[in-house]
């Protein structure tokens, strides 16, 4: 059986006047292109739908069966439309993005009030977790995509950089060192050291070993969240290391940020997706926002030339 929608259209609108010209008005198609459809339909079914006359049209009992349930299956069909229409407008959505918990409370949230500006109808769900399972997150499909930093690659995420910054130190605004404009990682060996578990630590002493053998790294403390860190130094407890986009938290707690130089070590964030997998339209409209973003404003782009700059003159 070979039915088409043009058939059920033409069906029903002819049910609904009891008219093949006015139907044929209604569809703007010629009444004998709608005779046809109709026709069509009926051989396809096997069944005559209309009672026809030289002064009468009327439905046949199979038709008077048929044309709820097919006006019922247009309505549905013509609902799905409308659905994708909106999807594709972006008046509606849902995009999930998992996130570190430092970008998730200090980036993230002016670019998503700025989306929301432009697409008040897409709802932005952030995921805020710990920086080693933004990945797997992604790679569960609890998201539609994550950022963060780099990580060990995997086969079936696709990483594109978004941006490249800097590490500083964190540290009390009446600190010793904070009258310098720039540290050496080896000026930081005096005080205990408080860095994130994982792989931020392990990457940061790898990238130290290769550029200053001299160099070494050994924490004091190891913490899950950048808040912990800098609530440990405002309470004296030693300095930690961090990514520039923290500054606004840094000075909550009346810390600062000084670029740490000899060598300056550059980390790389990405933005991380299903390798083949098609993100629905709000979810790729902002992710191409936050790509565009970023690439037009340069976030920190200071902060990355004054730590090169510095760097030099050492």
């Amino acid at each position: 059986m070979n039915v088409t929608l043009r058939q059920l259209r033409a069906f029903v609108a002819v049910a609904r006047t009891g008219s093949f010209t006015l139907a044929a008005e209604s569809l703007f198609i010629t009444q004998s292109a709608l005779s046809g459809l109709i026709k069509e339909l009926e051989q396809a079914l096997g069944l005559r739908l209309f009672d026809r006359s030289t002064r009468r049209l009327q439905l046949s009992d199979a038709g008077s069966d048929l044309v709820t349930h097919i006006e019922k299956i247009l309505l549905d069909l013509d609902g799905v439309i409308d659905e994708v229409g909106k999807l594709k407008a972006l008046q509606r959505g849902l995009v999930r993005v998992a996130v570190p918990q430092l970008m998730a409370c200090t980036l993230m949230p002016g670019l998503m009030a700025s989306f929301r500006h432009d697409h008040p109808q897409v709802q932005l769900r952030l995921v805020d977790t710990l920086v080693e399972q933004v990945i797997n997150r992604v790679f569960a499909g609890e998201v539609d995509f994550g950022l963060g930093p780099e990580r060990a690659p995997n086969s079936d995420i696709e990483a594109t950089q978004l941006f490249e910054l800097p590490f500083m130190a964190a540290l009390p605004a009446d600190h010793r060192l904070a009258c310098q404009r720039a540290l050496r990682w080896a000026d930081l060996a005096g005080d205990p050291l408080i860095t994130l578990q994982g792989q931020f630590t392990e990457r940061l002493a790898t990238d130290l070993g290769a550029a200053r053998r001299s160099v070494t790294l050994e924490p004091a403390n190891e913490v899950a969240f950048m808040s912990t860190a800098l609530s440990m130094v405002a309470a004296g407890l030693g300095l930690t290391i961090c990514i520039p986009y923290a500054a606004e938290m840094v000075q909550q707690y009346g810390l600062v940020l000084r670029p740490v130089v000899d060598p300056v070590v550059l980390r790389g964030f990405y933005i991380f997706r299903r390798r083949g997998r098609t993100l629905s339209p709000a979810a790729q409209r902002f992710h191409d926002y936050i790509c565009e973003e970023l690439e037009q404003h340069r976030p920190f782009a200071r902060a990355l030339r004054e730590a090169q700059r510095v760097g030099s003159r050492r």
